[in-house]
C-alpha cells in the first residue's frame, strides 16, 4: 500500500512532495522549493509572496 504523507506549498504551483513520515515529506518540499526557486529565477519567472506554510496531508493506501 502506498501509504504516506505528502507536503505543499500552495504559493508555488506544482511544488509538492511524498515523504513516509510528515517530517520526511516536509524536508521533501523544502528541497523541491529550492529547486522551484532556482528554475523560476533563471527562467525569469515571477515568485510569489509566501502566504502560506507547507500543508501536509496523509496520503492514504490503496
Amino acid at each position: 500500500e502506498d501509504e504516506g504523507y505528502i507536503a505543499d506549498i500552495p504559493d508555488l504551483e506544482a511544488c509538492s512532495a511524498f515523504g513516509e513520515t510528515a517530517e520526511e515529506a516536509l524536508r521533501e518540499v523544502e528541497i523541491a522549493k529550492a529547486a522551484w526557486l532556482e528554475t523560476a529565477k533563471s527562467e525569469g519567472k515571477p515568485i510569489p509572496e509566501p502566504r502560506y506554510r507547507p500543508a501536509i496531508y496523509q496520503a492514504a493506501g490503496t
